[in-house]
């Protein structure tokens, strides 16, 4: 839903990394596709990071993300931690300014819903390593659960930053009412044996 809403804004989404394009490829069927391109970096080695600013000397590229507007100008730059998950909703605010009428074409995002509640709810992205193994693990315990894909609900992504104390986690867990940020089985499981 959110490629789809990038495509309405006529906005193109890129992937750039320093790595081979059979590791590229290896590693966008471990996350059972993307559905946006992937471009390779690795000959001449880093050369796109470098020109960007974001090679590290170890010869890996930062996490970063770049908004560039038709014109080729550089509109917008964020750059974090590799285990932290850029915010969409940044990102879609950024385009609001650059886009013309971007506002009434990302509003369904902003959908004002109630969050599921009872049980096990977990927010996730299809995108996130510990999101998979928690699927996984759940599913292998017979334990029935709800998921909502926070890099589409931007209403629930608000609300796992707000968990987290401002930083966005997945998984997040809410288990009749009681938060486990992370895949932390042992928390998990205790909440669960005791329901």
């Amino acid at each position: 839903m959110l490629h789809d809403t990038f495509a309405g804004l006529n906005v193109q989404v890129l992937g750039i990394s320093v790595d081979h394009v059979p590791c590229l490829k290896a590693w966008a069927e471990s996350l059972g596709g993307i559905n946006y391109p992937l471009m390779s970096d690795f000959w001449p080695h880093g050369k796109v990071a470098e020109m960007y600013g974001v090679l590290r000397k170890e010869g890996h590229s930062e996490r970063a993300i770049f908004i560039i507007d038709k014109d080729g100008i550089i509109r917008y730059i964020d750059i974090h931690d590799i285990d932290e998950q850029p915010d969409n909703e940044i990102l879609l605010n950024e385009l609001k300014k650059i886009i013309p009428n971007a506002e009434e074409k990302v509003s369904h995002l902003y959908k004002e819903e109630d969050l599921p509640s009872g049980g096990v709810v977990m927010y996730c992205t299809p995108w996130c390593p510990d999101c998979r193994i928690a699927r996984a693990w759940l599913r292998d315990n017979k334990t029935p659960f709800t998921e909502v894909d926070i890099s589409v609900n931007l209403n629930a992504a608000r609300q796992v930053r707000s968990w987290g104390g401002g930083v966005q986690i997945t998984p997040t867990f809410d288990i009749d009412g009681q938060i486990v940020l992370d895949f932390d089985r042992e928390k998990i499981q205790k909440i669960l044996s005791k329901s």
